[in-house]
């Protein structure tokens, strides 16, 4: 996956301190991550932005959904796992800038 965004697509890495993945800056301001799921311990994930990383941890173990006990964090981001019911790894992802880029 990160041949194929830097050779076809010509993304360009992003350096994050502290991040165990390849970040790609998207036009949007936005970022994509691409990480060995065998290094990072976890299955690949698809990250749902939050505002409030522990407000929302919040109501999905309200809801009865699995989550890490605490959350991770690198220079950029601080995210969380959770099991969904369709029993795939997701992850909740709070900007630590106010930032989304």
């Amino acid at each position: 996956m990160r041949s194929f965004l830097r050779a076809v697509l010509g993304m360009r890495p992003a350096y994050v301190e502290g991040a165990d993945a390849d970040i790609f800056d998207l036009p949007d301001g936005t970022s994509f991550a691409v990480a060995d799921a065998a290094g990072m311990g976890a299955e690949r994930t698809v990250g749902f932005l939050v505002d409030d990383l522990d407000a929302a941890a919040e109501e999905l173990r309200a809801a009865g959904i699995e989550t890490d006990d605490e959350p991770s964090s690198n220079e950029r981001w601080r995210y969380l796992h959770f099991r969904a019911p369709d029993g795939q790894l997701y992850e909740l992802v709070e900007p630590v800038t106010g930032d989304p880029a």
